[in-house]
């Protein structure tokens, strides 16, 4: 009798974890597609300016005011393309060399200077360390327009203001990427490596360059692709400090060819195809750089 009511309660609770394992089956189904959803509605919105911009980049001036801004009508991207570098001798591909020597070069040295300065603060003992972190924590919080005046001012006090220096020197400075470098270093440097690299004869300086900024590499990838961007789209910085047209970067030398559409709608057409070959080396360098995060990520893990 006790045997039959067992296979019985038996029975019974098989269906029921039966019926639980196939309601939590359906509930991580739904979840699934809730994130499939949102991330597609989130790709809609951030891919939509990048079609809008491929699609008019195709059109004349006419079509541009005549024809949907979503779709494609004719074809006249290479003759955009065309008279986006001959105009005005050139200049376009001038401000995309310049934003070239901008971005590249002071996001380099920014990364060099960012990764040397963290290191510096992790891994070395002296007076006053906090306190500087503390001011370099508070440079992060001061917004860039802030201190576009005092810059300006700063610049032309040394008569340096509508040179190539005013741009590039504020753009080697970055706060945030002393802070993530400190903060990686503190993790991702053991201070045993140090002291055996120490202990062979290794100077400071084969420390940091042959062994520290290998293991920070992915902060470092991070630190250079923000500074990237953020020197790429800088727009304020150069408005203030440059008056010849040569040393424009991108940004603002569309916004200058945006700014005399009234007096010539052709220029239009010349301002969404240079927006789009804008975007061109964002797309490069984000793509180029992916593997090293893949990389930091899988150490990670095996970590």
């Amino acid at each position: 009798m006790s045997t039959a009511t067992e296979a019985a309660r038996r029975g019974r609770k098989a269906p029921a974890a039966a019926t639980s394992k196939r309601g939590s089956r359906e509930v991580s189904r739904t979840a699934v597609v809730i994130a499939m959803v949102f991330l597609v509605v989130l790709a809609v919105y951030f891919l939509l300016p990048v079609y809008w911009l491929v699609v008019n980049s195709t059109k004349s001036q006419s079509d541009l005011v005549t024809t949907n801004g979503f779709w494609f009508s004719g074809w006249a991207l290479w003759d955009n393309l065309s008279a986006l570098f001959t105009r005005d001798d050139g200049v376009f591909l001038r401000w995309i060399l310049n934003s070239v020597l901008y971005a590249g070069v002071g996001a380099g040295v920014g990364t060099l200077l960012a990764a040397m300065a963290g290191y510096a603060l992790a891994k070395y003992t002296f007076r006053g360390r906090e306190l500087i972190f503390s001011v370099v924590l508070g440079g992060v919080l001061v917004p860039a327009t802030a201190l576009a005046l005092p810059l300006f001012l700063l610049f032309a006090k040394v008569s340096q203001t509508d040179t190539m220096w005013s741009v590039f020197l504020p753009s080697i400075v970055s706060p945030f990427g002393v802070y993530l470098s400190r903060i990686f270093a503190a993790s991702a440097v053991p201070d045993e490596i140090i002291e055996a690299a120490r202990i062979d004869g290794a100077g400071e300086r084969r420390i940091f360059f042959g062994i520290a900024s290998r293991l920070m590499a992915p902060a470092l990838v991070t630190i250079f692709l923000f500074q990237f961007i953020a020197i790429w789209n800088n727009f304020l910085l150069p408005r203030i400090m440059l008056n010849d047209a040569k040393l424009y970067p991108l940004t603002y030398g569309l916004f200058y060819w945006q700014s005399q559409i009234s007096r010539d709608p052709q220029l239009q057409t010349l301002v969404i195809a240079g927006s789009l070959v804008s975007v061109i080396p964002l797309i490069v360098v984000f793509l180029s750089l992916q593997r090293f995060w893949q990389a930091g990520l899988a150490a990670g893990s095996v970590k």
